[in-house]
């Protein structure tokens, strides 16, 4: 097996080990269900295209942006949404469109979404483009989705599912709430996250 062999071999284990399967299986599954070309959905997640080749052919491991993992999160979400299929093409480019304009899940970001609100000024304090700041410009809560996928792109960032789950098993007797919230927001599907988000929330808001 020659050097470029044995790095796809190498690295589609990595991504196994990082992201649940090799990326190129994911991202196929993407393509086929949104009828997308491998540019279009490049430009969504803020990927050029050859970028976007080389995750899919295991030349490179990692996404190196945490933005481009939470705009993956987000469309994996809308694809496997029960009502993707009577959504209008429209709809769907236009939910596309929202997710492309997503920030990267900063820690920022992160303690603004904890609290139930968004920030709509960048580093610069210019206005941030993207769809949920412009719906949120008033300090509206952060939907649930939204707040739920920052939370899913800093873990996978820092940690591999195998690692979130190694952890989640070492604290689970002693605190099997917080290990729940690492399985949850690591290893589970961004609907159960959001979920969890808007019950935990809603607690600590009283309501």
């Amino acid at each position: 097996m020659g050097v470029a062999a044995e790095t796809v071999v190498r690295n589609r284990a990595l991504q196994t080990e990082w992201y649940g399967e090799p990326l190129g299986e994911r991202v196929r599954r993407l393509l086929d269900r949104l009828g997308l070309s491998q540019s279009g959905l490049a430009g969504v997640l803020g990927l050029s295209a050859p970028m976007l080749s080389q995750l899919m052919s295991a030349q490179r491991a990692k996404i190196s942006n945490p933005a481009v993992l939470h705009r993956l999160l987000a469309v994996e979400e809308l694809a496997a949404d029960p009502g993707f299929e009577a959504m209008a093409a429209g709809e769907v480019k236009e939910r596309l469109r929202e997710i492309g304009a997503e920030p990267a899940a900063t820690t920022a970001g992160l303690r603004a979404a904890t609290s139930g609100r968004i920030p709509v000024g960048g580093a610069s304090g210019e206005p941030v483009a993207d769809g949920a700041a412009r719906r949120a410009a008033d300090g509206a809560p952060v939907p649930p989705e939204a707040a739920a996928r920052l939370v899913q792109a800093l873990l996978r960032e820092v940690a591999s599912a195998a690692e979130i789950e190694a952890a989640a098993a070492l604290i689970g007797d002693r605190f099997p709430e917080l290990a729940d919230l690492l399985r949850v927001y690591g290893n589970g599907r961004t609907s159960e996250a959001a979920a969890h988000y808007a019950r935990t929330a809603g607690n600590a808001r009283g309501y």
